[in-house]
């Protein structure tokens, strides 16, 4: 079922996307009198799976879910159909509209996509608000449990100050920050330091068993007890140890660390079951283990019920959820554009973080959530969208380019040209589609 849910999640948000983004070319093409000969949602390879011409123009759908197309009369685009081509120009073709209406066409799509994205972002500040962790309220600093970074520098307790110089407000924003960032202002034990992020801090992070960065502190709360364990008769689910070996236990951390020490031992704790302090001997294993398994996150709700920390809410009126939400977009797309010029930059390494449809598919969570599905589909428009602005000629962007080209110089590209420029494209996107689904494969392969 938890398969089932995330596929449909994922298909629905591809298939939105695509549709949306191409009827930013439908639309302009057919107000400028274009003939539309096809409209795609995923590729008909050989055969569709469904298709009904209505009009000049045949609607279906593909069976090979790698993107969706519109066929535009008179374009050299993926059908690359050289005899229409061949044939003298028609007054609905394509390529006889004036240039600037071409180029309109050709930016229709990526246009629908970030749009999209904007509106995602104000519905979601309208319908849910805001909910996040003041970084303030973390007066007890960061959780790491991921070796990569405890070894550039930081630890358990340290408080982050800033990133880059810019101060951080949300304790939310610090992974996002500190992975597009070069340096953390940090306090630890009272004193500020500043701690250099290597260049190829992404590729470390990705060759590491772990790629979380920082989380909160929280308390040793019983999620799981598994049913050969050695304590399945002393723990319950939502246990909370506050004492092991007659030490006060505050967090999580400070509890396994004191696992460490008491391996292969049998110890008395103290947990807290129903705001109830209950004593119970511990069966620690040689691995330092329980038997069980413990949060490493917890939902905003149970943060608050456990009074831990603060949890800050806004709400928002229509009119007051429209700058707040273009704002969030625009930090989207500024964040992704960072994002995209480290992994162009072969010494960050960032590359090796480039993931294909597996790694999409694996963004959305085993349980329907509707702010979940639409936070993450507004992402997607926005990579979407500028994915296809980059200037490679399969690519929105290569037509782009070589419609300003033609509008300044006053020389249109020939149609020769053109064709080869496309299948230079298409070499370069199977490339990058093999690289990206690729590092899919191999990160399953070595369990990363």
């Amino acid at each position: 079922m938890e398969i089932v849910i995330k596929l449909s999640q994922f298909l629905l948000s591809l298939s939105l996307l695509i549709i949306l983004h191409e009827l930013g070319h439908f639309i302009p093409a057919k107000l400028f009198k274009t003939r539309v000969e096809k409209f795609y949602l995923f590729f008909d390879v050989k055969y569709s799976l469904f298709k009904k011409k209505i009009g000049e123009t045949e609607y279906g759908i593909g069976w090979l879910p790698l993107g969706g197309y519109v066929k535009i009369s008179g374009m050299i685009d993926e059908s690359m159909d050289k005899e229409q081509m061949a044939l003298p120009p028609q007054p609905w073709e394509f390529r006889s509209k004036p240039a600037w209406q071409r180029l309109i066409i050709m930016l229709g799509g990526v246009t629908v996509n970030f749009i999209l994205a904007f509106i995602i972002y104000i519905g979601m500040t309208f319908f849910y608000g805001e909910q996040y962790i003041a970084n303030s309220e973390a007066k007890n600093g960061i959780w790491i449990t991921n070796p990569v970074i405890e070894k550039i520098g930081l630890k358990t307790g340290d408080k982050i100050i800033a990133v880059d110089g810019k101060p951080v407000e949300r304790f939310d924003d610090i992974n996002g920050e500190i992975l597009l960032g070069k340096e953390v202002t940090l306090e630890r034990a009272g004193k500020v330091q500043t701690i250099k992020l290597p260049v190829d801090f992404i590729a470390k992070l990705m060759d590491g068993r772990k790629i979380g960065i920082a989380s909160l502190r929280l308390p040793f709360i019983v999620s799981e007890v598994s049913s050969d364990s050695p304590n399945k008769s002393n723990l319950k689910e939502k246990d909370i140890l506050i004492s092991l070996n007659k030490k006060t236990i505050v967090f999580a951390d400070e509890a396994i660390a004191a696992l460490d020490g008491l391996k292969g031992k049998t110890v008395p704790a103290i947990v807290k079951r129903d705001n109830i302090e209950v004593p119970v001997n511990l069966v620690i294993n040689d691995s330092a283990k329980l038997g069980i398994s413990y949060a490493a996150k917890l939902p905003y709700s149970n943060i608050e019920k456990l009074g831990l920390y603060k949890v800050s809410k806004e709400t928002y009126s229509f009119v007051e959820s429209i700058p707040v939400g273009i704002e969030q977009g625009k930090e989207q797309l500024v964040n992704y554009g960072k994002q995209l010029k480290m992994i162009f930059n072969p010494s960050t390494g960032a590359y090796k973080g480039v993931g294909g449809f597996a790694a999409i598919y694996n963004i959305f969570p085993d349980s329907w959530s509707w702010e979940v599905f639409w936070s993450i589909t507004a992402l997607l428009s926005i990579m979407l969208g500028v994915m296809n602005l980059l200037p490679i000629p399969a690519l929105d962007g290569g037509h782009v380019i070589f419609l300003l080209y033609e509008m300044v110089s006053g020389k249109k590209p020939s149609d020769k040209f053109l064709e080869n420029a496309q299948m230079v494209g298409f070499f370069l996107l199977i490339t990058l589609l093999l690289f990206a689904n690729g590092n899919d494969i191999y990160k399953a392969i070595v369990g990363k």
